[in-house]
């Protein structure tokens, strides 16, 4: 934890006694009927669970403590209040029911002002200004407009195909620059040149930062918003420096391709992109104020980059590890797309004739979410539930984990099972949908959502069709199999594995050189 260090530690707890006797006092004013908070692990005064704060893999200590108290879970740090829910009736009570109240985010000082995140329009307040970037974003991403994007899918997707071919070591890269040239194109019509492209290598520097950033209670800055006025050369301060040159690299990753995009346009030469749709949308607007109609374009463009090129790698990197871990899945994901496709590539017109491709979608999202204790959301006011009392600014944290593994609804919960989702060979409707928990909640939900599937379906479709995945072999041609291990912060990847990825036959080989004929 930063700002622990002796030369200002006095300074520090004096801060924290003065926040904490104002939260205090201003809590006592608002919960006249002294209502108990919900139950949760008690911690000290002033610093409340500060010491005990779960850093990494907090799904995990969240989900412990749901098991011990209930399936709602109320403790402090500094002052600051979280409620962590854990099940489908509290969700839907609080994010859904109660939408009004509890889909505010919580103001990451660390996140926003200082690395420079601000544009991220899913981390602002609840209210106009939020509904704005919204509306814009599902008018442009939303399911209406999927059917623009898959040319786009397809061509990135068979590039992605004959990079595996001539390189298959490399999947993981290969993996990332996949999905950062299709949100890269359909966003700002722009290519990315390889895996080294500045945009790449700028983008990887800030998503870092960010991941460690939007873990509660990682920053003291977060609970002390006086820190972020702390100057670069004030001893122990590094982690304001390290702050200072992340914001200067997102102003190249946010900024950059969007002002390409209207030089392009100044020239003529712009290929068309949603970002150009939306910039000639913004120029017929009668009396509209034209920088802060820009600004709202770029922010929405930006956060699309920014999900193309996190959550949905994620997801498709651990399809690489399910698929070795669970070989029988593998099989029968073939053996459907055999059937389909009679020795061709998939598009999206099979999507309806794949039900245990779906299903596989599906599980995936459930086996390993790549936000696995969501995005938090914050109280705008105070709220009394339940018979408990929740004060205003509670960090909310709807623990997806927990719900996407608990055994009450999903049979053997750590195994991948798409047959979970079928009946008679095809999709059951009754079946608790993993999406219900894996892209937000409520008001929040991700916008992006259906992008995603869809860039996940046309990939496994595709890559399943023509390769295997294999076990990777030790120095004496023994398989070795990997461990299921993730990366223990907000956006949680597999952590660097291994796989063989081996053309299913001459034929297949075939398919996947032709494809740059078709381009």
């Amino acid at each position: 934890m930063d700002f622990t260090t002796h030369p200002y530690s006095l300074l520090l707890v004096s801060l924290a006694f003065a926040w904490w006797i104002q939260a205090y006092l201003k809590d006592r004013r608002a919960n006249p009927h002294r209502l108990p908070y919900p139950p949760g692990p008690k911690g000290y005064p002033v610093i409340g669970i500060l010491l005990n704060a779960p850093m990494s893999f907090p799904w995990l200590q969240y989900d412990k403590w749901l098991k011990i108290y209930g399936d709602m879970v109320y403790f402090e740090i500094l002052g600051q209040s979280f409620l962590v829910l854990g099940s489908p009736q509290r969700i839907n009570d609080l994010f859904e029911k109660r939408g009004i109240i509890y889909s505010d985010r919580p103001r990451s000082i660390m996140a926003t002002d200082m690395l420079g995140w601000s544009y991220n329009f899913g981390l602002l307040s609840y209210g106009s200004q939020w509904r704005q970037h919204y509306r814009l974003f599902h008018d442009h991403y939303g399911a209406e407009q999927l059917v623009k994007f898959q040319p786009t899918l397809l061509k990135t997707t068979r590039s992605f195909l004959r990079r595996l071919l001539s390189n298959p070591d490399d999947f993981l890269r290969h993996t990332r620059l996949l999905f950062i040239s299709s949100i890269m194109e359909i966003t700002y019509g722009g290519q990315i040149e390889g895996p080294h492209d500045p945009l790449i290598v700028n983008a990887e520097i800030v998503l870092d930062a960010i991941i460690e950033a939007m873990i509660p209670g990682k920053y003291l800055v977060d609970m002390i918003p006086a820190l972020k006025y702390v100057p670069e050369w004030f001893p122990g301060a590094g982690w304001k420096r390290r702050a200072n040159y992340v914001k200067k690299v997102n102003e190249l990753v946010s900024w950059g391709p969007f002002n390409a995009v209207k030089e392009n346009l100044e020239r003529g030469t712009a290929a068309p992109s949603v970002a150009v749709s939306m910039i000639e949308e913004i120029e017929d607007k009668p009396g509209a104020n034209r920088a802060e109609e820009e600004e709202i374009v770029m922010n929405a463009s930006a956060t699309a980059f920014a999900g193309g090129s996190d959550t949905t790698v994620i997801m498709a990197e651990a399809f690489f590890l399910a698929m070795v871990m669970y070989p029988e899945v593998q099989k029968k994901a073939q053996d459907e797309l055999d059937a389909v496709l009679g020795g061709r590539l998939p598009d999206f017109n099979d999507k309806a004739s794949l039900p245990y491709i779906n299903a596989l979608v599906k599980e995936l999202l459930r086996w390993h979410l790549a936000i696995p204790f969501g995005i938090p959301h914050a109280t705008a006011r105070a709220d009394e539930y339940n018979g408990f009392y929740i004060p205003k600014g509670t960090i909310v944290i709807g623990n997806s984990w927990s719900l996407l593994h608990d055994p009450d609804i999903f049979d053997e919960p750590m195994r991948l099972m798409p047959e979970r989702y079928l009946k008679g060979g095809q999709l059951n409707t009754e079946v608790r949908d993993s999406w219900d928990f894996s892209f937000g909640y409520g008001r929040r939900v991700c916008p992006g959502r259906h992008i995603a599937e869809m860039s996940l379906f046309v990939v496994i479709t595709s890559v399943l069709a023509v390769f295997d995945i294999k076990l990777p072999l030790d120095d004496e041609g023994m398989p070795i199999k990997p461990k299921a291990e993730f990366t223990p912060y907000l956006f949680s990847a597999p952590v660097p594995f291994q796989v063989r990825i081996i053309p299913r036959s001459g034929k297949a080989e075939v398919l996947i050189r032709d494809t740059e004929l078709m381009e």
